[in-house]
């Protein structure tokens, strides 16, 4: 789930000892898209490979940027997602579209084998784009607030209640686990671009 428009490209950087590993994000049409991850257990999650794994999904994540990554958006059909809502990312909303959407920041955290359950009905309204549909929205009804049990990057048993836009991100990657995207369940007449969805955020009102 995108933080803002940019498109990615596969590279490595290296930033003194710290090198940051870029993956190339798998776009819709990708049949890993459309497959029901397969879960991990907590040996698998605290090996190596996975553990490299999820540092290179955390670096793409942030490059992008977005506030969520799915490990079959890099092409790992695994139950794994990474999530951060940055503070930063938030400097283009009014603080009442801030409350208006309960968002807030959210630290990073990792999401291995996750179960939701809905604690509302799936009834409130957003513009939703998708780091595997660049340059597209769409109106996305979700359910306001969830409860996830999952295992963290550690293998350790987690519980995460979260509601409003964290709720919206937890919905969103978990569905890509699960091979479904937000085209799936948005309202088919506002897809739009995200320069034409922006466009009209900024204009007067009147002009609406």
């Amino acid at each position: 789930m995108p933080a803002a428009g940019k498109d990615l490209a596969g590279e490595t950087s290296q930033r003194g000892w710290f090198v940051e590993v870029i993956l190339k994000i798998c776009e819709v049409g990708n049949p890993v898209l459309r497959k029901i991850a397969r879960s991990l257990s907590a040996d698998e999650i605290r090996s190596k490979e996975i553990q490299d794994l999820i540092g290179h999904m955390r670096d793409t994540m942030r490059d992008a940027p977005g506030v969520g990554l799915a490990a079959p958006q890099i092409g790992e059909s695994l139950q794994i997602a990474v999530i951060e809502d940055k503070a930063e990312y938030q400097k283009g909303l009014t603080a009442e579209q801030l409350k208006e959407r309960q968002r807030c920041p959210v630290d990073v955290q990792i999401i291995v084998n996750p179960q939701i359950e809905l604690f509302a009905p799936t009834d409130v309204s957003f513009h939703e784009g998708c780091l595997s549909i660049p340059r597209l929205m769409a109106m996305v009804k979700r359910s306001r607030s969830v409860r996830v049990t999952c295992l963290d990057e550690h293998g350790d048993q987690r519980v995460i209640d979260a509601a409003g836009w964290y709720a919206r991100i937890l919905q969103h990657e978990i569905d890509h686990l699960n091979g479904r995207l937000y085209t799936d369940i948005m309202q088919p007449e506002t897809l739009t671009t995200v320069e034409n969805q922006q466009r009209s955020n900024a204009a007067p009102a009147s002009a609406k």
